[in-house]
């Protein structure tokens, strides 16, 4: 989940989504970055320095039958994707890009969800390479939304039920 800057304006609506998901989901790992996916995750939302997961980690502690939800309003400059030493908290060795390429394909079922109307994501440059990094699969935060991204993730694994 993206945390911090543009999505303060989203905290609600993405807290009662996960409070939701809570209930449906057999299983549920929340992780934070702000603005993309690096080489380092938060368990907490309070984006504590000290407390970060490396995202190698990720990749080692989960199966690639995992599902990934991300969500996030991927408003930030291009750079902060495309670049090496793009983040805006840290030096990164690697782009943001590479690092979402990468869990993309240890784990081929996965969604972005978005709060950002869809009229803006392709007039919007990191919108724009977010989805396309995707492969399309990104979805409006909305009742509609999130039935779309679900759909997709049963689709992926005919077994994935509600309970």
């Amino acid at each position: 989940i993206d945390i911090g800057g543009s999505m303060d304006s989203h905290i609600r609506v993405c807290e009662e989504l996960f409070s939701a998901a809570r209930t449906e989901l057999k299983n549920l790992e929340q992780y934070y970055f702000h603005n993309f996916i690096y080489e380092r995750v938060w368990r907490e939302n309070s984006r504590g320095y000290n407390e970060w997961m490396s995202t190698f980690e990720l990749l080692r502690t989960y199966a690639p039958d995992f599902k990934m939800i991300f969500v996030g309003d991927a408003t930030m400059s291009p750079y902060e994707i495309t670049e090496v030493g793009g983040s805006i908290e840290h030096w990164n060795d690697e782009p943001g890009a590479v690092w979402m390429q990468r869990l993309l394909e240890f784990y081929p079922d996965s969604v972005w969800l978005n709060p950002v109307p869809v009229e803006r994501w392709m007039s919007t440059p990191s919108l724009r390479i977010t989805h396309q990094l995707m492969g399309g699969r990104m979805f409006q935060l909305t009742p509609d939304g999130l039935d779309g991204a679900m759909k997709v993730l049963r689709k992926a694994t005919p077994a994935l039920s509600r309970h």
